[in-house]
């Protein structure tokens, strides 16, 4: 029930989620633009390759980063997927419209076997 009420909270928040599967779809078909919304400490560590760190509570201090990207597609993750909703729906508000939250977050990219960078990389 628990799951259930979060998928509906998520897409009422923040509209459709995507897999990470279906993040690398639009990133290699659209050439999508991943916004990485985790402290600059946490993306230090490991993020998807060529995605930009947007800390969400520092969303503003973004704006110049952010109108770069505005006219193509986003997709914002975190580390879990639960706070990625929030800032997509703040994107919508700004004019994005295709901004989409990545389900589960970094957690899920690699639970896919999906690469990220890391320091050593």
């Amino acid at each position: 029930m628990l799951l259930i009420a979060n998928e509906l909270h998520g897409i009422l928040r923040g509209g459709k989620r995507l897999t990470p599967s279906e993040a690398v779809r639009l990133s290699n078909d659209r050439d999508a633009q991943f916004i990485d919304v985790r402290s600059p400490a946490d993306f230090k560590r490991g993020h998807v390759i060529g995605a930009v760190n947007v800390p969400s509570a520092k969303l503003d201090e973004h704006k110049k980063v952010l109108d770069k990207v505005k006219n193509k597609p986003v997709i914002v993750y975190c580390a879990l997927g639960g706070t990625a909703p929030a800032v997509v729906e703040k994107l919508r508000q700004r004019g994005f419209e295709e901004a989409y939250a990545m389900r589960g977050g970094i957690n899920a990219w690699q639970g896919a076997g999906l690469p990220i960078r890391t320091p050593s990389s």
